[in-house]
């Protein structure tokens, strides 16, 4: 059932039920908690401060993990997950946020419990502290933190100032020992933090669940070493924190947070930062079928998610390793709806297909529009039903679709496939229906979190990537599920029936890893 709480501003906690089965351990569950942090921030980042004054700040945000961690506790949870950032805050300098940085050593080349064993490192105060949370109330606990690590200068990669910065998750079993630690790869506008020199594929291991893997943020949209770590590791739980500013139509935190979970077949633990006023919310529990999320434009305060999950059977593949397993051709027969044998495609020369896009064309001419900093080549989506073509570059995206209400609302079919180069450079190719903001052309590709257009719809593309996430967004920036995804003869496919609440966005967003 959905446990929805309804007013005038938008807040819910959404429990979302998808039709595709998963292969569990029977009868085993856990209960995880993740929690969407209004972070304390210091009003002057920039300001150089000493290490006192930076851990006074730091400690009222751990005061509120404290609460948020005996809570979760309370309820079972073996584990809970806190956001990026949400010890130190954000927007600091190289030089202002080095009093807010521990010194961390490596996990794998000592076993240390910060809470027992404090004396042994200088400047390991939030360590010492989230070690003891987790101690005293037997839960694995993952944070992230600032860190610094001296170097030499005889390393090629050492900083100027003989040291690395690194924004760093940190996690702790649940008698406090410091299991694990991840760097973030790939930094987003984050001048106080280096790269780590090299890429780190972080794993620690759990009795209830089995391995979790860590990354970041903005590692979400990159192979390395998300990917990498899903795929080389056979992973199936993550922990993720982040610092999410919502980008709609298609990288809102909930919305991507649920395509990558179901894209890849995992239990998806994220936790966001809470500031409405910068776009910030959207955390979320996701296994293979299930959503319990939070997203909150309105109110300040944070929000604690506390579900039970089934462990996912590692032998269990994702849609995107049965894909990569299968010929190169991605000759792949999955189940389900399949697009009507009369879609015309790019390199079709059959006379119908000429005849058809010719008419479809003339009759709803392709027009430009950018969406996401991106040039798209949208087609209006204009009657009760049809089928409309439209294609970018080396992708066609395919729309089969049947209108239930015919309401004020311009939608449109958008195509891109093309290097994305603004806020980071990633290969995207995409296949997405929206709800424009208003009636005219222009409009579409604009931010929309309300609609009431139903639509019933078979989308389908022919990606040269076997990374593509689905994305499935309604009326108020709740989550749905597709009937069927998958490949067919190397197009990748989605089908949904019987929406009640209107379609903001559905999508099939493909990352060319290769060519970034």
């Amino acid at each position: 059932m959905a446990d929805i709480t309804w007013g005038t501003s938008c807040i819910l906690i959404l429990f979302c039920s998808e039709v595709l089965p998963i292969e569990v351990h029977m009868g085993e569950h856990y209960t995880a908690a993740v929690y969407e942090h209004h972070v304390i921030l210091n009003p002057n980042p920039t300001i150089i401060t000493d290490r006192q004054s930076a851990l006074e700040l730091m400690n009222r945000n751990l005061d509120i993990y404290e609460q948020q961690v005996i809570t979760a506790a309370e309820q079972g949870a073996k584990i809970i997950i806190f956001p990026e950032d949400g010890v130190q805050g954000f927007n600091f300098t190289r030089t202002s946020i080095y009093p807010y940085l521990d010194f961390i050593p490596y996990p794998d080349s000592s076993t240390w419990n910060p809470c027992k064993e404090a004396y042994l490192f200088e400047d390991t105060e939030v360590l010492h502290r989230l070690s003891c949370l987790a101690q005293k109330n037997k839960v694995f606990i993952v944070a992230n933190i600032g860190t610094k690590q001296p170097c030499k200068h005889s390393d090629s990669k050492c900083p100027s100032d003989g040291r690395y910065q690194f924004n760093t998750n940190v996690a702790f079993s649940d008698n406090g020992t410091l299991v694990a630690r991840y760097r973030k790869q790939n930094l987003y506008f984050e001048d106080a933090f280096d790269t780590p020199p090299e890429v780190d594929y972080t794993l620690f291991d759990t009795p209830f669940a089995g391995k979790f893997g860590l990354f970041t943020c903005f590692d979400i949209l990159f192979y390395e070493p998300t990917v990498s770590l899903i795929k080389k590791y056979n992973v199936k739980q993550i922990a993720y924190p982040t610092a999410w500013m919502n980008q709609l139509p298609l990288l809102s935190a909930v919305e991507f947070q649920r395509a990558f979970a179901t894209a890849f077949n995992i239990n998806f633990l994220a936790a966001n930062i809470h500031h409405p006023s910068l776009g910030m919310t959207g955390s979320g529990i996701y296994t293979p079928s299930q959503s319990f999320i939070h997203y909150d434009m309105e109110s300040v305060d944070g929000k604690l998610i506390v579900a039970e999950i089934p462990v996912i059977a590692s032998q269990n593949e994702s849609y995107m390793e049965n894909i990569t397993k299968s010929d190169s051709n991605m000759q792949q027969n999955v189940p389900g709806f399949l697009m009507d044998s009369n879609t015309c495609h790019k390199e079709d020369k059959n006379i119908y297909c000429r005849k058809t896009l010719k008419e479809v064309q003339q009759t709803f001419p392709i027009f430009y529009g950018e969406m996401m900093y991106d040039n798209y080549t949208f087609m209006p989506i204009m009657e009760t039903e049809g089928s409309i073509h439209v294609c970018s570059n080396t992708l066609c995206c395919d729309l089969n679709y049947q209108r239930f209400v015919l309401s004020d609302e311009l939608y449109a079919l958008g195509a891109f496939d093309g290097l994305h180069t603004v806020h980071g450079t990633y290969y995207v190719q995409a296949c997405v229906i929206v709800k424009c903001a208003g009636l005219d052309y222009s409009t579409c590709g604009q931010e929309v979190t309300k609609a009431a257009g139903l639509i019933d719809f078979q989308l389908q593309g022919n990606f040269s990537t076997a990374f593509v996430f689905p994305l499935l967004l309604r009326s108020g920036v709740t989550l749905d599920f597709a009937d069927h995804l998958g490949w067919k003869n190397r197009y990748y496919f989605m089908h949904k029936k019987g929406a009640s609440t209107g379609l903001v966005v559905a999508g099939l967003y493909g990352r060319w890893y290769e060519k970034d």
